[in-house]
């Protein structure tokens, strides 16, 4: 394996963290947020970002329960609410992509608890950490570098 550099290109880190800023600041729900977040870290295998938004989101207080059980979503009951639901299955829609696109029935879910607005940043949100995500797993970052 060859060596790979922690270092990113300064622009394109400030350039990453300025959508990632903008589309949580325009959800306007910060522990949901972390859930997305988490969530996609977690299709990702990003243990980086894994380790760094868990800590996050216990800082939005964000419940043990409901960090425990996020991989189960779909199966937790009423550990989160539709609203949750459906940024989650949204979440996992645009992260996989599976069928080469988010299903119609995904985005509307998400279209009934979210304004146009809410919505647009709901989806940069997702692109944002997908592309955190890869960042830090291509270069094989480890847990551990985050200080809350």
């Amino acid at each position: 394996m060859t060596a790979r550099t922690r270092a990113l290109d300064p622009a394109v880190a400030r350039a990453m963290s300025a959508l990632s800023a903008a589309a949580k600041q325009g959800l306007g729900d910060p522990a949901l947020a972390e859930l997305v977040v988490i969530r996609a870290s977690q299709l990702n295998r990003c243990a980086f970002c894994l380790d760094m938004h868990l800590a996050i989101a216990r800082q939005y207080g964000v419940s043990e329960r409901q960090l425990d059980l996020l991989a189960a979503w779909e199966e937790a009951g009423d550990v989160f609410g539709e609203r949750e639901r459906a940024a989650l299955a949204l979440t996992e829609a645009v992260t996989v992509l599976t069928g080469g696109f988010v299903p119609d029935e995904v985005y509307e879910r998400a279209a009934k608890h979210f304004d146009e607005v809410r919505l647009a940043h709901l989806v940069g949100l997702i692109v944002a950490i997908n592309n955190w995500n890869r960042m830090m797993v291509a270069r094989r970052i480890p847990p551990g570098g985050y200080t809350p």
